[in-house]
C-alpha cells in the first residue's frame, strides 16, 4: 500500500444538492457578504462557493446548497443579481458531491492527483473543487457519482 493509500480514511457521496451560479456579478467589496447573508438569514446551508477569476471587473460566483433548501436560495439569488446587475442566474440540480477524506490530503499532492486521475478515467468532468487539510471535495454530474466513487475506490484500494 502507497503512503497516500493509508491517508484515505472516507469517500462520501452527497446527491441531496443543487449548484446555483451568478453569473458576471460586479467586482466590488462587500458583493459576496450581501448574498450569503441573504441566504443565511434565511438558515439556507451553503455547502461549497466558488469565485471565478476577475474578468472586466466582474466575477461568476458558484454554491451549492441542500436541495429541500434549492427553491429559497435561487430566489434569494435572483433577487440579489438584479439589483446588483449580475447578468444572470443559472442552476443544476443533477449534481452530487464526491468527498475524499482523511488526515494529511493537501500535504500530499498525489492524494488530489490521484483522485483526479480517477474521475478522468470515468469520463467525470468536475465542476467544482474545494479543498482542506482533510477533505478534496468534487462537486460532479450525479448520474456518474457512483461510478466515480467506485473508480476512486479502485484507485486507493479502499475497502
Amino acid at each position: 500500500m502507497r503512503k497516500e493509500d493509508s491517508l484515505i480514511k472516507a469517500i462520501t457521496i452527497d446527491e441531496d444538492i443543487a449548484k446555483i451560479s451568478v453569473m458576471e456579478v460586479p467586482d466590488k467589496p462587500g458583493i459576496a457578504f450581501n448574498l450569503f447573508s441573504s441566504i443565511a438569514n434565511e438558515g439556507i446551508k451553503i455547502e461549497s462557493i466558488t469565485q471565478n477569476v476577475n474578468r472586466s471587473q466582474v466575477n461568476d460566483i458558484t454554491f451549492t446548497v441542500p436541495t429541500d433548501e434549492f427553491e429559497k436560495a435561487f430566489k434569494i439569488t435572483s433577487d440579489f443579481a438584479i439589483e446588483v446587475g449580475a447578468t444572470k442566474v443559472l442552476y443544476d440540480k443533477g449534481v452530487a458531491k464526491l468527498s475524499v477524506i482523511g488526515s494529511g490530503m493537501v500535504a500530499s499532492t498525489q492524494v488530489a492527483s490521484r483522485v483526479f486521475k480517477a474521475l478522468y478515467e470515468k469520463g467525470v468532468n468536475i465542476q467544482m473543487i474545494s479543498t482542506s487539510e482533510v477533505k478534496i471535495s468534487c462537486v460532479i454530474e450525479k448520474d456518474k457519482a457512483k461510478e466515480a466513487l467506485k473508480q476512486i475506490y479502485k484507485e486507493f484500494e479502499v475497502e
